[in-house]
């Protein structure tokens, strides 16, 4: 063979190792911070899939809204020019049947959560959100419940929320309930919700306990009431255009390794919150709440839900009780 065909029988080994050797880009993008559960669980998938497949992924993780915030996220995630998001409420605007998660004080606690998604919820849910959305999901774990904290007084009784001038994010059904308890309802950009309880604009906010803790709100409100009135999962999902593109192999670890790490995700979330909740409670009041009066003072809520799409996943949930 001739040095010149032996050079170019080189360049192209050369060429087709390196292609192989290439790992494919992986963007995760999200619309909440560092400092959230969703955060810890895209980096526990992409270091589970690492090991299943060494080398052949390069993750990239966007916390913060860096590539948008959730609603967009998702609308490129079914264009396909984005890989992989992992988001929270946003899912909800899919279909009316997943606002089960905006019903108030659905859960008694996350041992209640995980029993009920282990029994048929979390299959009924992911079967839901693909058939109507157009994605892959990967994983369904949790962004947590959510709390009010205020400059008043504990809220202990659904009375104590009466008067109390709430910044509080969602649509209409969430603020309804507020307004049921005797709180306003305010609308203020969570970016300035600390100046806004500083200067008395608003007395309290309610969001997941890391929202607190990230913002520093600690800093200008004493109090800090466990209300748990609504509890939204997290969903890492991956587009469809992404998951086409790979093998069957990597599909099949990607799918094994979402369902994998579930108890690994509840269970850094739970770490995650309980070292907020530690640092917070050296410089605030963090109290627990009547949990059955607030759950007995927004029971009629529900049957504008039955009434529209039904109460399979209700039983699922009151079975897990």
């Amino acid at each position: 063979m001739s040095s010149f065909k032996k050079l170019l029988t080189t360049l192209a080994l050369t060429a087709s190792v390196s292609a192989v050797a290439a790992p494919i880009e992986v963007r995760i993008a999200s619309h909440v911070s560092e400092f959230s559960p969703l955060h810890a669980q895209s980096s526990l998938f992409a270091e589970e899939v690492e090991k299943r497949l060494p080398g052949q992924f390069e993750f990239k993780l966007f916390p913060g809204g860096q590539l948008g915030k959730e609603k967009a996220l998702l609308a490129n995630l079914q264009a396909g020019s984005l890989e992989m998001i992992n988001i929270a409420s946003g899912v909800m605007k899919l279909d009316k049947k997943l606002g089960v998660f905006d019903l108030p004080w659905l859960f008694d606690n996350r041992s209640h959560v995980q029993k009920a998604m282990k029994g048929g919820l979390e299959d009924e849910i992911r079967s839901r959100i693909e058939s109507v959305g157009n994605v892959n999901v990967i994983g369904v774990y949790e962004n947590g419940f959510r709390h009010v904290i205020n400059t008043k007084r504990p809220v202990v009784q659904p009375f104590d929320l009466d008067g109390l001038k709430v910044r509080i994010s969602g649509g209409k059904f969430r603020q309804g309930v507020f307004q049921q308890l005797g709180a306003s309802p305010q609308k203020v950009a969570w970016g300035e919700t600390f100046t806004a309880l500083q200067s008395g604009v608003v007395d309290g906010a309610e969001a997941a306990t890391y929202g607190f803790y990230e913002q520093k709100h600690y800093e200008v409100a004493d109090y800090l009431s466990l209300t748990s009135h609504v509890y939204t999962p997290s969903f890492l999902m991956a587009s469809q255009a992404f998951m086409n593109k790979l093998t069957p192999e990597q599909q099949k670890v990607f799918k094994e390794v979402g369902r994998k790490i579930t108890d690994k995700a509840y269970a850094v979330s739970a770490d995650l919150e309980a070292k907020y909740f530690a640092d917070m409670k050296t410089r605030m009041k963090i109290n627990e709440v009547n949990l059955p009066k607030f759950q007995a003072a927004t029971k009629a809520s529900y049957q504008n839900y039955i009434d529209a799409v039904g109460d399979d996943y209700l039983k699922i949930i009151e079975a897990a009780r």
